[in-house]
């Protein structure tokens, strides 16, 4: 059986992009039920799976974040990974889908999982917001708190991989991504069309689909008024020679084969990066 990609919660598992895209485990109700019964699922997809890498993002509630660490620690495994980039809500499940991709090919699990933090980098997330006076995911300026006071402001914000804050107008642009990308939108209850007739024509985007809104973008941004995007390179066969054209090692703590400096199993770094961070340390 393939790697469980696990999310927490339904909206956080996209429809498959293709047709050996495996499908999400979905953690529900995390925080509200027993720790018994969270203990038994997870142990369940261990033994069924081999190892399970949970796609988890910064926004939700504190109760699932600790839920997680818990069930983690009693079962004393280095079989779960928790994997929480910095990325927004869609951009996220955007992230979670492109593993889900990856587990159906021949890569070992801890390859995988450190494949999370390798395609973060191709990934450009951003929503438009009515509001950015709660923003504080982004640098907002003075200038931009006190547009979006004005009725009928609309900002275009840029989260990752760079910070980018813009008041929408006719001159309004967003700079995207310099390679082919399809894109996602999620639109919830945000009457605002400037992504599809405006953004994803000047980034030559090659696809579009919509989304529902994910339940955490509200609290990511700071506002319920908000459509969310996220370009990304939906093609397995990219994903694939991305991931394979890093450099594997084999972890010296657990002894899985990872790419980079950073199991996400068991959290060790390379001994060079160690020696690196001690040299500095003494500098």
């Amino acid at each position: 059986m393939p790697t469980a990609i696990a999310v927490t919660g339904a909206d956080m598992a996209l429809p498959p992009q293709d047709e050996r895209t495996v499908p999400a485990v979905v953690l529900k109700g995390l925080d509200k039920e027993p720790l018994e019964r969270t203990l038994l699922g997870l142990q369940s997809l261990i033994d069924q799976h081999g190892h399970v890498i949970v796609v988890c993002s910064q926004a939700v509630p504190k109760a699932v974040e600790r839920r997680l660490h818990t069930v983690r620690s009693l079962l004393e495994s280095d079989r779960i990974a928790l994997f929480r980039p910095d990325l927004p809500p869609l951009g996220l499940a955007v992230l979670a889908r492109q593993l889900r991709q990856l587990a159906s090919c021949d890569l070992g699990p801890g390859v995988l999982a450190s494949a999370g933090r390798l395609l973060t980098h191709y990934i450009h997330a951003g929503a438009v917001l009515g509001s950015v006076t709660k923003l504080d995911r982004v640098p907002v300026d003075l200038k931009a708190h006190a547009k979006s006071w004005v009725p009928g402001s609309q900002f275009g914000v840029i989260a990752h991989p760079e910070p980018q804050l813009v008041r929408i107008g006719p001159e309004a642009t967003l700079k995207g991504p310099e390679f082919a990308t399809a894109l996602l939108v999620a639109k919830g209850q945000f009457p605002s069309d400037w992504v599809t007739t405006t953004l994803a024509p000047s980034w030559n985007v090659q696809g579009l689909r919509e989304v529902p809104l994910p339940a955490e973008s509200a609290s990511w941004w700071g506002t319920p008024k908000v459509v969310e995007f996220c370009s990304f390179l939906p093609d397995l066969s990219v994903l694939y020679q991305l991931v394979t054209s890093v450099r594997q090692s084999a972890c010296h703590w657990c002894g899985i084969d990872v790419i980079g400096d950073r199991c996400v199993f068991c959290s060790a770094t390379s001994p060079l990066t160690e020696n690196q961070q001690n040299q500095l340390t003494a500098g």
